[in-house]
């Protein structure tokens, strides 16, 4: 089993989340399209800045969702790579599913729905708080942990970038601070942010032990100054009384 460097069984996935989009785009909305929203300016530049800071680490493995704003914050990632690795698809790392949106008519109740969606509340006891349809909370953790665990088990490889979603990573590292769900809503997942796992293996390359080394990296500012909204109030930062039509 490859293993970092002077350990016995220890690999490290770099979990990102994809870079700035903007899903309250005319065409985004005309089309419906959510799930094929590309970057903006402002998120190629905070995948270009990741990559900068993630120059110097080799890369082995590198794994995205799939939908085009992970795969493009992986691409410009791997670019500063000297020899990046391919980018794989992994759709068990796709963003948990949202379900049937209620009508809202401004972006003020467009955030507040989705923080419910979000919050420690709306993921362990639903409630009022759920959107129509929406993947709970434990089966979206159970199918990106599925992933996480098979890319685990795969040989030749002790450092990978995985690019995926700001439901998906809460999910995974509330999962790796041993809180199952239940601390999904404290796990703030800054656009084009960078986490960094630590496993600890046993031969067959099951998890024994997991380790958060950091958690929600900003390379764009690392230090989050200015930086006052949530990322959700950041995606949706025009006027937040701004009738949606």
């Amino acid at each position: 089993m490859s293993a970092l460097p002077g350990t016995a069984s220890r690999r490290r996935i770099y979990l990102m989340r994809h870079g700035h989009v903007d899903y309250l785009a005319r065409h985004v909305v005309a089309s419906g399209g959510v799930n094929v929203v590309p970057l903006t300016t402002r998120g190629r530049l905070q995948a270009e800045a990741a990559g900068v800071a993630l120059s110097r680490v080799v890369f082995d493995k590198a794994v995205c969702s799939g939908y085009p704003r992970t795969h493009e914050t992986a691409s410009h990632v791997l670019a500063a790579q000297k020899r990046p690795p391919q980018l794989e698809i992994d759709e068990g790392l796709v963003e948990r599913g949202n379900g049937r949106f209620p009508k809202v008519n401004s972006r003020a109740e467009l955030i507040e729905l989705m923080r419910g969606h979000f919050s420690n509340e709306g993921v362990t006891a639903p409630g009022d708080r759920a959107i129509e349809g929406a993947e709970p909370a434990a089966v979206a953790q159970a199918r990106a942990l599925a992933s996480v665990r098979n890319l685990l088990r795969k040989p030749d490889w002790h450092t990978a970038l995985v690019v995926a979603h700001e439901g998906i990573n809460r999910l995974l590292l509330s999962w790796a601070c041993g809180a199952g769900i239940n601390a999904t809503g404290a796990f703030e997942q800054d656009t084009g942010c960078i986490n960094v796992l630590d496993f600890d293996l046993h031969p067959d390359g099951e998890v024994w032990r997991t380790m958060i080394k950091a958690v929600n990296l900003t390379p764009y500012n690392w230090l989050k100054h200015g930086m006052n909204l949530t990322s959700l109030e950041a995606l949706f930062e025009r006027d937040a009384n701004e009738e949606l039509r």
